[in-house]
Parts: C-alpha cells; structure tokens; sequence
C-alpha cells in the first residue's frame, strides 16, 4: 500500500501558490485494508476515507468508463491493481493529474510539468468529453489562472465547443452548475469564466439570459464598449476590485439581463430595462438555485441601479423610498450592497475604470442622518400606531432634507 500526493496540492506548489488542501490516491488496498489502518469511509459512490490524524482524504486509486449520459454516468473500478498512472490519466487536465511520491518525486504521465511551464490547460485524454462538468471546471481554472498568464489549448476548447453542441451539458444538474459558478465568482478574474463559456459556446446552454446581452448595443456616449455583453464582464471586474462577496459579484454580473429585452427598435437606449429585467433575473437565479442572498442582491441592482446613479438629482422623498425599498433600517447591508454595484456597474465601462463616483458616499452620508432618527424619540412625543408611522417616515424624510441642505452636492458623472 503507497500513498501520493495528488492534484491541486502539487499543482499549486510547482506554482508557488498556497497550498489550501492536500488530497491523497492510496494504490495496492483494499477498502477493508483502510479501515484496518483506523482510517474512516466517507465516500458513497467509491472509497474515499479520512486519515485517522490529520483529517485529509485519501482515495482508492481508481478507474473510470462511461455507461451512460451526463457527468454521473460511470462505472468505477476501484481494485487494488490499478496503477497511479491509470488514476491520474483519468482526471481532466494536465496540471491536475500530477503525483508527488514519498521522496518527493514529481509523476507525471501526461505533460503536466510542461504545461504548467508553457501556461496551458490541456485535457489529459480524450475522455476528457465524457463529462460534460468538465467544461465548467476548465472556465474556472481559467479565470483561476488568468492572473498567472494561463490560456486554453486549442484542441481543449474545440473539445469543450464540441461537447457543448453535443446536449451533454443539458444533464447537468443545477446545482453542479452553480457550484461551478460561485466558485468561480470567488475567484481572482471570474469574468473570464463567463468568457470561456460564451468562447466554447455553452454560455448560451446554461445562462442563456447572460448571453443574450451579447451583440445589444448600448448609447456609445455612455458606454464606449457599446455591447451590453461585454459590459456585464466589464462590470464583473470591477465588483472584484470593491468586494469579496460572490453575491455582489453576481449581482453586478446579472443587474442589466432587462436590456436583453429591449425591442430592436428602441436600441441603442434601454428605457424601462430595469422593470423589463426583473423576470429574467428571477428566472436565471431560480433556474439555477442561487442563493437566497444572490437572488436578493441581483433583483435589488436590477430595480435600483439607476436610482443610485441619479443620487444626486433625487428629492427627499424619492431617497426615502429608495432607502425603505433596501430595508435600510433592519438590513442595512443590502443598501451597502447596492451602492458597491452600482460603483462596479459604472466603473464598468472602458476607459472609466477610474472614474469618481460620488453618488455612492453622498447615500451613504443620508443613511447615516435617516437612520440616526429613531422611532423611541416620536413615541416619547405622543405617536403611536399609524401615527407613529407617519411621523417617522416624515422626520425621516427632513433629515435627509437637511442633510442635504446643509452639504453641498458633489458634482455627479455622466451615465
């Protein structure tokens, strides 16, 4: 029985990465040998036990042949004359089916050591087209190693546009695809996961509403890269420079699906897109089982994003309705959250990366006043009831007045 190292964790130290997990692939034993050895068995579909000390997963080294559709369609052969080589050709990319012996030998059957010099996600076989999953998972190694100078050998895209023309990725479960998704939103360039889909032609198969904002243009005068397509990617991007939260990244990604909508006749403008985008937002999300907070956060920028963008021309009554809208006073995160997507939504827009966006610190210096008007001090005055309602909304509404009275508006930016 021979124990190696695998995966991810010799992948990341070749690259000098941080190691995060360490997953082992244990040859020559039986499952009986391992729980001998106090290991413990968590695996359903084949052996895969807990080391008794430090916790780590080690697995039986193991073989795979298609018996059917869609990514669970395998029959595994787990005994214990399978080789090392046999596990690791199994796997999907090259850098991934790397071992590190005992002694700290590097096995690599398949060039994952040349690859990894050359920055290429190569697939390892052509049973890479068996599991439809696999081309979500390459869309997230790339916006994985993006940052690293990484790219997608040809021969693997045309695999991946291949197997998304094929239906396979129709077998996919929601919940697989958005397990893919969300980790790739947390990852360090997450826009170009979506870029390898809509590239290998599977954006249009899992998040057809996404991809139909490809090839709308937009009002060039506001948005220099004119394709709404790319402008979501756009604004992706910056969502990861303002915050680590994948559903604020999800949100800028999705908050303009309603320009998806507009009837050809009205492009470039996108009037009313906000209304005309709620149903797409709520059918991708429900779709694909994101999240309650996702869900939240997406629908709230789709109706809202505008709002904040005119911050600076709106009345005392219409911030109100707008902070009511975010339930400023119980949540205040959610109005936090719209103003970062709204940053990331107008910093989205080429050339005006770095453009100031006051709107977003002059919401939040009105919050800070309405929220500081506290209901205790009205019924201390008399109010109760639909009064006391009444009254708070009203004093509400003059705090923001005088806030804004009293401090000079910020001059805005075009949208």
């Amino acid at each position: 029985m021979k124990a190696y190292l695998v995966g991810g964790a010799v992948r990341d130290r070749l690259l000098g990465l941080p190691v995060k997990d360490r997953d082992w692939v244990v040859t020559g034993a039986t499952p009986e040998d391992m729980l001998r050895a106090g290991y413990t068995q968590v695996g359903a579909d084949f052996p895969v036990f807990l080391h008794p000390e430090t916790g780590e997963e080690y697995a039986l080294a193991r073989t795979e042949r298609k018996s059917g559709r869609g990514y669970t369609g395998f029959i595994c052969d787990f005994s214990p004359d399978i080789r090392l080589e046999d596990d690791l050709m199994r796997r999907d990319l090259t850098i991934n089916a790397l071992a590190q012996d005992e002694n700290g030998k590097i096995i690599d059957p398949s060039g994952g050591l040349k690859d990894l010099e050359a920055r290429i996600l190569r697939h390892v076989s052509p049973a890479f087209v068996e599991d439809p999953l696999r081309v979500l998972r390459v869309a997230r190694f790339a916006a994985r190693f993006a940052s690293l100078g990484f790219t997608i050998a040809d021969e693997t895209l045309q695999l991946m546009h291949d197997m998304a023309a094929s239906g396979e990725l129709d077998t996919l479960t929601p919940e697989r695809v958005w397990q893919e998704t969300d980790r790739a939103l947390s990852e360090r360039s997450p826009q170009v996961y979506f870029r390898t889909l809509r590239q290998c032609g599977a954006l249009k198969v899992t998040f057809p509403e996404l991809d139909a904002l490809f090839g709308v243009p937009q009002t060039e005068k506001y948005h220099p890269e004119i394709d709404t397509g790319e402008h979501a990617l756009l604004s992706l991007e910056q969502a990861v420079h303002l915050t680590d939260h994948t559903s604020l990244r999800w949100a800028a990604l999705i908050h303009d699906l309603g320009k998806g909508r507009t009837p050809r006749a009205e492009w470039p403008r996108h009037i009313a897109h906000e209304v005309r985008g709620k149903a797409p937002v709520k059918a991708l999300c429900k779709r694909l089982k994101a999240p309650r907070a996702h869900t939240d956060a997406a629908l709230l920028a789709c109706e809202f994003h505008t709002h904040v963008h005119r911050a600076l021309e709106l009345k005392p009554a219409t911030v109100l309705k707008l902070f009511n809208a975010c339930d400023l006073w119980r949540r205040p995160e959610r109005l936090e959250g719209l103003l970062i997507v709204a940053e990331a939504d107008a910093r989205g827009r080429t050339g005006l990366e770095d453009r100031p966006y006051p709107q977003a610190d002059y919401l939040r210096q009105l919050a800070r006043a309405a929220r500081d008007v506290q209901p205790a001090q009205l019924m201390a005055q008399g109010h109760e009831g639909k009064a006391l309602g009444e009254a708070l909304a009203q004093a509400r509404k003059t705090a923001i007045a005088d806030t804004m009275a009293a401090h000079p508006r910020p001059k805005p930016n075009e949208h």
